[in-house]
């Protein structure tokens, strides 16, 4: 027996007939003798149209209202899985978040989670019930219910893994696992069987839309065994129910891979911008003048290139952030201008980051000039570029991401068995 979280997203539960399909992959753990609590999501739409609702009803409004409306999408979910559950024989019931209860900060609408009790949800196994828990929201400091942001429900759900001590956290999704890059680009994308926590952490937060950033950070720290599963496939199909080794791609320790890849997926990003500021005085303290109250505005900075004057008076200054930004940071330094020095602001849109991610990056070298010159070969200009212990991240003109990723998956072989 083992104690199992199961969390399903919004396109696994859109309509009541994915639901009952949910149903079935739960009551086949529940016969399999396992404890088992589930994290659901909105119906697929529910969340964007609730968002809009708000919006149409007052453009300023408050954020602990909005929070009340927006969790309910997750709530209705909840009590219709648990119904569907109940029609199949199983013990279930539905639990709000801040039943649990799950507590977060008071940052309402992008909350954090602080704590979870586990010990109502294992009092729920030892009843032989089925948990069904409303994903993306918990409970503030100020007794309100607060969400999570988008994504949320992956976070509860790793979250609740770490506090009932679950031996795995299994995420249905539209996908059946983490690929090596994404297979809408490149057909030869393979499903990877097992990545590590920290090439999934990169994957995440590169442009990879499997699993939400946080959800992993929290996986990451906690050690849960997370499965990225398909909701699409037959709940009853052979091997479905293999405790050890089920269909989909495990996000584990890297001790658990034995055989491990110089590389390991090629994720991209794209809408990015790149800014520019020209002769920039170089003395101490300019580049925390300049991000310092980028950050203050809540302006995601990425990859940033610092170049030095022959005579050492000035700086150019470039990085990047997302297109949507732009208009936002370019307000905000034309605020800075007299009090940081520069002659011209200039920006570009329509950028894209693409990344080569791997922990076997750590014990070879030559990784990154070969991404290299396989980009010069197709005469794609590289613009700016980022690396870390486990990644290298390029910045290219839009146009060419579609060729950039596909050449890098070849280049690594990441299109053979």
């Amino acid at each position: 027996m083992a104690r199992i979280v199961m969390k399903f997203g919004g396109t696994s539960v859109a309509d009541i007939v994915r639901i009952r399909n949910v149903a079935r992959h739960v009551k086949r753990e529940v016969d399999a003798g396992h404890e088992v609590a589930v994290v659901v999501s909105a119906m697929a739409g529910k969340t964007n149209e609730l968002v809009q609702w708000t919006r149409e009803a007052s453009p300023m409004h408050d954020a602990r209202e909005y929070d009340a409306v927006v969790a309910s999408g997750e709530q209705v979910t909840a009590g219709l899985l648990a119904i569907a559950l109940q029609n199949m024989g199983v013990h279930a019931r539905s639990w709000q978040g801040w039943q649990i209860p799950i507590k977060t900060d008071n940052a309402h609408g992008a909350a954090r989670i602080l704590d979870i009790d586990g010990a109502f949800l294992i009092k729920r196994f030892g009843e032989g019930q089925v948990a069904v828990v409303a994903g993306f929201q918990g409970i503030g400091p100020d007794n309100r219910i607060a969400t999570l942001g988008r994504g949320g429900s992956d976070t509860s759900a790793v979250a609740i893994a770490a506090a009932v001590k679950a031996d795995r956290c299994d995420i249905y999704t539209d996908v059946d696992g983490v690929y090596t890059t994404d297979p809408r680009i490149e057909p030869k994308a393979r499903r990877l069987a097992k990545i590590s926590f920290e090439e999934m952490l990169e994957m995440a937060s590169l442009g990879a839309k499997v699993l939400q950033v946080r959800s992993v950070e929290l996986a990451m720290v906690h050690r849960v065994r997370t499965f990225v599963r398909s909701s699409f496939d037959d709940p009853d199909a052979p091997g479905m129910g293999d405790l050890l080794n089920p269909p989909g791609t495990l996000i584990c320790d890297e001790e658990e891979i034995v055989e491990q890849q110089v590389v390991t997926g090629i994720a991209y990003a794209k809408d990015e911008a790149q800014i520019s500021l020209r002769r920039v005085g170089d003395r101490p303290g300019v580049a925390a003048g300049i991000f310092g109250p980028l950050a203050e505005a809540n302006i995601n900075v990425d990859m940033i290139v610092q170049n030095i004057s022959e005579d050492g008076k000035f700086t150019d200054m470039t990085f990047t952030v997302p297109s949507g930004d732009v208009d936002k940071a370019l307000a905000v330094l034309k605020r800075l201008k007299t009090t940081i020095g520069y002659d011209v602001v200039q920006s570009e849109a329509g950028m894209s980051k693409v990344s080569v991610i791997g922990i076997g990056m750590r014990s070879h070298a030559g990784v990154a000039a070969t991404a290299f010159k396989a980009l010069a070969d197709k005469s794609i200009n590289i613009r700016a570029i980022t690396t870390s212990e486990i990644k290298i991240s390029i910045l290219i003109d839009g146009p060419y991401t579609e060729l950039a990723v596909r050449t890098l998956h070849s280049i690594y072989g990441l299109d053979k068995q």
